[in-house]
């Protein structure tokens, strides 16, 4: 088959590393039965230059969603003779598509909670675009169950027409424990040399970020009656806090400005060792699609907070403990529990290993695979014509 992946959106970080663990895959474990076209932005094909001649490199640096794109985007298509177009996220619908294609559905955050910067006929409008595209679709992915059901209920697609395919967290988090070289390079970089309670993610609001500072607070309080960990840290990962004066305003308020420190983005090699590193992995999310984050310090055996909402306690099973991410003491008294009970954290770390080995790209790369055989099978276009009259 000709398989064309639209990566026309490849900027979104997200997105982006789903799309190259996925391809990273599949170039592993298929042979050249199939034939790849990957669409997109021509600075970021670059990063793909190097993988093996079954993956075609197709410039196309048009993006806006306008009739001409569309039709430019649906001769690509034919000129390569594509069976199959691969969407690996919902923010374009493949309009006028000449062959079957299948959309990764990453969450639905976006038709759960409202965006306030968006009025109701904006909301209304990216609702029935969304519905069209996978109205459409020949089959659909989702990265979890969770996601799976929140598909069915918001949109009213069949369970037989969506796929679940994990998401694994990168090889390059795999990498082993920090050595004192990394510890000395965190020291020095970041002058960390004091224990510490980690957060990486963005920021927004869903991500529950002021409550984890509120939380931290809170323990602070908490620790100082018994004289335990007077020097602990909380350091956020993510976004620069200059866009999210809120958050700085927290810390404020809570009496932690001197205890709380935001590092902004840093590279993966070096949260890495952040992960390593951290007393406590805290994530209490109020909704996730996946989750990747808390899978990422497991596999760096580090004890994990996190939320029992969406998908999350379907990702890490029993391998880390659960909080309702709105109650700030209930997180706090769970952050109290696992950084002092070391019989605990000894179990979230043997448990947090194996969690996290049961999730891989290679796995989830020959799921998606199986799902392009029945997404370009003939009688797919059959169902899809008999799925939009039912639907």
């Amino acid at each position: 088959m000709n398989i064309a992946i639209d990566m026309r959106r490849h900027i979104d970080f997200g997105v982006a590393t789903y799309v190259r663990n996925v391809l990273r895959a599949i170039s592993r474990i298929e042979n050249d039965a199939n034939r790849y076209i990957l669409i997109g932005d021509p600075e970021r094909l670059g990063d793909y230059r190097e993988y093996p001649k079954k993956f075609v490199l197709q410039p196309f640096a048009g993006e806006a969603i306008s009739l001409r794109n569309a039709i430019a985007f649906r001769h690509l298509l034919q000129r390569h003779n594509c069976d199959l177009l691969h969407v690996p996220h919902m923010f374009k619908t493949p309009r006028f598509a000449p062959c079957p294609y299948v959309v990764t559905v990453h969450d639905l955050l976006g038709f759960l909670y409202r965006d306030a910067k968006q009025t109701r006929s904006q909301s209304r409008m990216r609702f029935e675009l969304a519905k069209y595209a996978l109205r459409g679709a020949s089959r659909i992915l989702a990265v979890s169950n969770s996601t799976k059901t929140d598909v069915q209920r918001v949109f009213r697609v069949r369970p037989e027409r969506v796929e679940v395919a994990y998401n694994a967290i990168d090889e390059r988090f795999q990498s082993g424990h920090a050595s004192a070289e990394d510890r000395q390079f965190i020291g020095e970089r970041y002058q960390v040399n004091y224990p510490f309670l980690l957060y990486a993610g963005n920021v927004k609001p869903h991500k529950n970020v002021s409550r984890v500072i509120e939380a931290f607070s809170a323990l602070k309080a908490e620790l100082k009656k018994t004289d335990q960990y007077p020097d602990l840290r909380l350091i956020i990962i993510g976004d620069e806090v200059s866009q999210h004066p809120d958050l700085r305003r927290t810390v404020i308020r809570s009496g932690v400005q001197n205890d709380v420190r935001f590092l902004g983005f840093v590279p993966v090699e070096t949260l890495r060792i952040f992960y390593d590193l951290a007393k406590i992995f805290v994530f209490p999310s109020l909704y996730e699609g996946f989750g990747l984050p808390p899978l990422e310090a497991m596999a760096h055996g580090t004890p994990v907070v996190t939320s029992n909402t969406s998908s999350i306690p379907e990702v890490v099973g029993n391998a880390a403990v659960l909080v309702h991410p709105e109650n700030v003491f209930e997180i706090m008294h769970a952050m109290h529990r696992v950084l002092l009970d070391q019989r605990l954290r000894d179990e979230l770390k043997v448990r947090g290993y194996m969690q996290a080995t049961k999730y891989s790209w290679d796995r989830t790369a020959r799921i998606i695979l199986a799902v392009y055989e029945k997404a370009a099978n003939p009688g797919s276009l059959a169902r899809v014509a008999a799925q939009k009259k039912s639907y």
